[in-house]
């Protein structure tokens, strides 16, 4: 039946574990306020208003307690499994100020009202007990002063056990309704606000935008010493009797590759596991003349034109700026074959112009790139430069331009 719902809900006795934890709680303060009582008694002249200070000084320390972190992490820990979760995406503790005050006053709501229901639990089966012991003994229950509140014998008093009985029935109906009261305010308060939204989403962005970096990273070391390893293994397999010296230098090639490829991998599992920085620090436009001559081992002619202090650029630029060269240069070896890249970096006081080109070749190539030009191009936008790429002239030709400082 729907009117016993409440009594046979499983939810209602959760709620009933919730208010019972509150009212445990609510121990420690119930006994500040009995010693906080009494020291009141010398400086308030009567008992009744030692007791309303007292009472609103325990107030006063239920709601600064329910401040600290650790109350609030309790709190919205019971809220998530005894209310049945009304608040499924809210953090177990508020980040903001305003997000603390409401987690505040779900606490202090929490421990008043499991105070009373708590109080009512302990008080019914011990007037159930007395109510049945007095339909055999006339005797309800002692006064302070020694007298007896009587009732008559037999079942002139069989109607005590009854009224107490339907008193706890009632008490079930009343945790159940508290317990909907608390879980709907738990709702309004520990819900997270606008606020709370855009930070969670502000983050999840962060995340993801360190995500795509790297995936940039991965794509750019991986793939190139993949094209290197893939082209020298190529060679060293056709020269293997024929030219000895030729294939002990692509097998050279092939562990240089190899080693690098895996000391950025595990630079960048360990950034994923959210540890420090890999072991292996960023590659550089420092590194730039190695990686050139990665490429030339890989049987692909590369001439380059290095102008200005290169240890000068901005570090930031600088890795940014090796990793789209490092892509231009597996892009022609992947897609234009064995042809000639021509690879120039010019560094000024405030700027840096980078440009790559080879001959298209007999390889495809969509006019519009890939996933390795759209990084570059992520790539240069973030460092808020000019980057384009494309054919000109039977040639792909890469061009990047970053200035920082005073030029930007």
């Amino acid at each position: 039946m729907r009117i016993l719902r409440p009594l046979t809900s499983k939810a209602t006795y959760r709620r009933w574990v919730y208010l019972v934890l509150g009212g445990a709680i609510s121990v420690p303060y119930l006994l500040f306020s009995a010693v906080a009582v009494p020291s009141l008694l010398p400086f308030v002249t009567t008992v009744a208003r030692a007791t309303v200070v007292g009472g609103l000084l325990t107030l006063a320390v239920v709601a600064a307690t329910a401040f600290l972190p650790a109350v609030q992490v309790l709190e919205s820990t019971a809220v998530r499994e005894l209310l049945d979760d009304p608040v499924p995406d809210a953090p177990a503790k508020p980040r903001t100020r305003s997000g603390r005050l409401r987690a505040a006053v779900m606490f202090v709501l929490h421990v008043g009202a499991g105070f009373v229901v708590s109080f009512f639990s302990l008080a019914a089966p011990v007037a159930i007990g007395l109510s049945i012991s007095a339909v055999f003994t006339g005797q309800l229950f002692e006064t302070g002063e020694g007298a007896a509140v009587t009732v008559p014998k037999g079942w002139g008093s069989v109607w005590l056990p009854v009224v107490f009985g339907l008193g706890v029935v009632l008490l079930g109906y009343a945790v159940s309704l508290v317990g909907g009261l608390l879980r709907r305010a738990a709702a309004a308060l520990l819900g997270t606000t606008a606020a709370d939204r855009i930070a969670r989403l502000e983050r999840r962005t962060e995340q993801l935008a360190e995500r795509n970096r790297l995936a940039r990273e991965l794509h750019d070391s991986v793939g190139h010493a993949l094209s290197v390893v893939t082209v020298q293994a190529g060679a060293a397999r056709r020269t293997l009797r024929t030219d000895p010296d030729f294939t002990e230098r692509a097998l050279g090639a092939i562990e240089e590759s190899a080693r690098t490829a895996l000391d950025d991998l595990d630079h960048v599992l360990g950034l994923l596991r959210e540890e420090t920085a890999g072991r292996a620090p960023q590659p550089t436009l420092a590194g730039l003349p190695a990686l050139l001559e990665t490429t030339r081992l890989a049987g692909t002619a590369v001439t380059a034109d290095l102008g200005g202090d290169l240890a000068a650029v901005p570090p930031v630029v600088s890795r940014e700026v090796y990793r789209i060269l490092q892509e231009c240069l597996t892009n022609a070896v992947r897609h234009a074959g064995r042809v000639p890249v021509a690879v120039a970096v010019e560094v000024a006081a405030h700027e840096l112009v980078a440009r790559v080109t080879n001959p298209l070749g007999s390889g495809s190539r969509r006019s519009g790139g890939g996933r390795g030009v759209r990084g570059m191009a992520e790539r240069v936008a973030v460092l808020g430069g000019e980057f384009s790429a494309g054919p000109v002239g039977g040639r792909w030709e890469v061009v990047v331009r970053v200035p920082w400082g005073s030029r930007r």
